[in-house]
């Protein structure tokens, strides 16, 4: 095991048993590297696997924080190295989207701890629903602040939001937390999804983040049970 994810471990493993005081920043990452004995690169890349898994966040200015969600939820946890979207992990298939709900509202606290923002920053709150050939496949909903994706209209929320922020922002997603769970359907899966009442929904609840640690996207995608399989990777960095 290299140094970077020995001490990764270790900070994983104070996270989890409480260490630090989840309403305070962790300490800097020159006061870390002097305890651990170690350069400070290797102990940025040691807390960058922690964002990457969404136990961390940075936020400019303030320093890291813990991601409170992350230490307090017992469900299973998928984290990717490599975040695509659908139309990338789809690609010898027709998918269309139908927007059901788009505008910009402030977030509540909830979506901005996830967020690393305050409740004062605007956000696009998105309900989409994404076809295969047709078909219904996942309805999504998600939550970006505006000032980090700026533009979003009509034509991209038809089409692919992620080839948008790649292609036209020039900005890196990097990774992303992963929580899964099933669910019951509700009325709007029903309606969207063509659920019956009593069938079983998978909801993924997503963060994705940037290359920088910061996180763009706070979602949830709502899939039927028969149109769902889970793959999860191991991450080495």
């Amino acid at each position: 095991m290299n140094k970077y994810e020995a001490i990764s471990a270790e900070m994983r493993h104070r996270i989890k048993e409480k260490h630090y005081n989840p309403d305070q920043p962790i300490p800097d990452e020159k006061s870390l590297a002097k305890e651990f004995e170690c350069s400070r690169m290797t102990m940025k890349r040691a807390l960058d696997i922690l964002v990457m898994e969404g136990l961390l966040y940075r936020k400019r200015g303030h320093g890291t924080f813990i991601v409170q969600s992350a230490i307090r939820d017992s469900r299973v946890n998928v984290v990717s190295n490599e975040v695509l979207g659908l139309s990338r992990l789809i690609t010898d298939k027709t998918i269309t989207s139908k927007v059901v709900t788009f505008e910009v509202q402030f977030p509540t606290e909830e979506v901005a701890v996830h967020l690393a923002i305050d409740t004062k920053t605007p956000v696009y709150y998105l309900v989409r629903l994404r076809l295969v050939e047709g078909e219904p496949y996942v309805l999504e909903k998600t939550y970006m602040p505006t000032n980090m994706i700026p533009g979003l209209n009509d034509e991209i929320l038809h089409s692919s939001i992620y080839e948008y922020i790649l292609k036209e922002l020039e900005l890196t997603i990097a990774g992303s937390h992963r929580k899964i769970r099933a669910c019951k359907s509700d009325e709007l899966d029903q309606e969207h999804l063509e659920c019956k009442h009593d069938d079983p929904i998978l909801e993924v609840e997503h963060v994705g983040f940037l290359n920088n640690g910061v996180p763009f996207e706070y979602s949830f995608s709502r899939h039927r049970y028969d149109k769902f399989e889970v793959t999860t990777v191991n991450v080495r960095n």
